[in-house]
């Protein structure tokens, strides 16, 4: 490898956080698109909203849980390239992404007949039930696609690339905001308004095509194959170990994600309307910020396995303080956009209102946001998964849910879910922050 590719600037990290940025805010801004567009149907509107909210809550808890392989495949292969033995690695991928796979049809299957009743878990009711089930019925078959992507996507980042995952995920977003438009409102004389079954066949067509161009990109690109290949790869232990960390990971994160979503629904329509609008843009500003864990994650992996320590400990300042100024501005556009953003998802007085009231939360905690985004990132590159485990599992159930239901005893209502997130954050950076110092200082002190 070149030093110019391992050098630790500006350019090479936004060489990487750019793309990383653009392709990592796909998913979100598909879940923003169905939220904006659902907002303002003009039949059963604030229930066809209410609806998206709760089934997207529900699918970023499944594609999250499962998706871990994505990262653990990223870190070993960057690490494998920083020390020079990526052709060890090259069979582990396809293993990995089978079984993964595998797991994902079992689960989407199990789900498929129990729809009301995991929905009724939301408290959603009448109405709202009846389009959740209606809604996750379409979109769950992008479930496995959606998988199998971000596995690919993080191949390429272990091959320190992320131009090509942001070309496909331009090209999801793109085909998903025309087709929304298209199959939600219709087209006269040629296609019937399909409201929010509308929105789901939007969102399933997009990934199915993401899904089949990026495993084109990957074997036209690389020459990582997806063949299935016996023996077991070496790695895929480390693999495997890793995932499941961060599959526990997972459980704690979306227990958050389900436990706000849940408490929201049960203070009414408005406020579950307005939580999700508040949760959308509060995820798009994560996976916009996450561009520079990203690079932290590819770039960390391959310093890691070159035993670059100085460089590393160069790069976890610099992504850090890139990071933060990118927060800035999201705080500051934020502020300048405050009631327009609102308007962008709804038309509900009721569910703008209750927005309003709680938007400047979701604003002033991008800061703590980007530290622990960004250092998550890193972690992962340098196969960390059980600490990040364990403060996930800490953050959760010391930080989160404890100032939830104690806001909710002090009569806060909905800002005790915004105020729990901040909690939340504020544990998960400070940790990571204190981790990272404690062991890799010294070894940049005595390489």
């Amino acid at each position: 490898m070149s030093e110019a590719l391992t050098e630790v600037n500006l350019k090479n990290i936004n060489r990487l956080a750019i793309p990383a940025t653009i392709s990592g805010i796909a998913e979100p801004l598909l879940s923003i698109t169905d939220t904006a567009i659902v907002g303002n149907i003009p039949v059963n509107g604030l229930e066809s909203l209410a609806a998206a909210g709760i089934v997207g809550s529900f699918l970023s808890m499944l594609i999250w849980v499962l998706g871990q392989t994505r990262s653990s495949i990223s870190a070993i292969i960057s690490q494998y390239l920083g020390a020079n033995k990526l052709k060890e690695v090259e069979n582990l991928p396809a293993q990995a992404i089978f079984f993964n796979i595998l797991l994902s049809l079992v689960l989407l299957l199990s789900t498929i007949f129990i729809m009301p009743w995991i929905f009724s878990l939301f408290e959603a009711k009448g109405k709202v039930l009846e389009l959740c089930v209606s809604y996750y019925s379409i979109r769950v078959w992008g479930f496995p696609l959606t998988l199998f992507t971000f596995a690919v996507f993080g191949i390429f980042r272990g091959l320190q690339n992320t131009y090509y995952p942001m070309i496909i995920a331009l090209i999801g977003a793109v085909l998903n905001i025309l087709l929304d438009f298209a199959l939600v409102y219709g087209i006269d004389g040629i296609i019937e308004p399909m409201y929010l079954r509308g929105a789901a066949w939007a969102s399933l067509i997009s990934q199915a095509v993401m899904a089949i161009l990026v495993g084109f990109l990957l074997a036209k690109k690389t020459n990582i194959r997806l063949r299935l290949v016996f023996p077991l790869n070496k790695e895929l232990t480390r693999l495997i170990t890793m995932s499941l960390n961060l599959f526990v990971r997972a459980l704690a994160l979306n227990a958050a994600l389900i436990i706000a979503v849940r408490e929201a629904t049960s203070l009414g329509d408005k406020f579950i309307g307005a939580h999700t609008i508040a949760i959308n843009l509060w995820l798009f500003a994560a996976f916009f910020i996450d561009g520079y864990g990203a690079a932290g994650n590819s770039l960390g992996g391959k310093l890691l396995g070159a035993k670059d320590y100085p460089n590393l400990w160069k790069l976890a300042k610099k992504i850090v303080r890139y990071g933060l100024v990118v927060s800035l501005v999201l705080m500051l556009f934020g502020f300048i956009f405050y009631y327009p953003l609102g308007r962008l998802f709804s038309n509900e007085e009721m569910v703008l209102s209750t927005f309003y009231g709680v938007f400047f939360l979701v604003i002033l905690g991008l800061p703590m946001n980007t530290l622990a985004f960004v250092l998550d990132g890193l972690f992962k590159g340098l196969g960390e998964m059980k600490y990040l485990r364990n403060v996930l599992l800490t953050a959760t159930f010391l930080g989160f849910i404890p100032t939830l239901y104690f806001g909710k005893y002090m009569g806060w209502g909905f800002h005790a879910i915004w105020i729990a997130f901040i909690v939340w954050m504020l544990i998960r950076g400070l940790a990571l922050v204190v981790r990272f110092r404690q062991k890799f200082k010294p070894l940049v002190q005595n390489p």
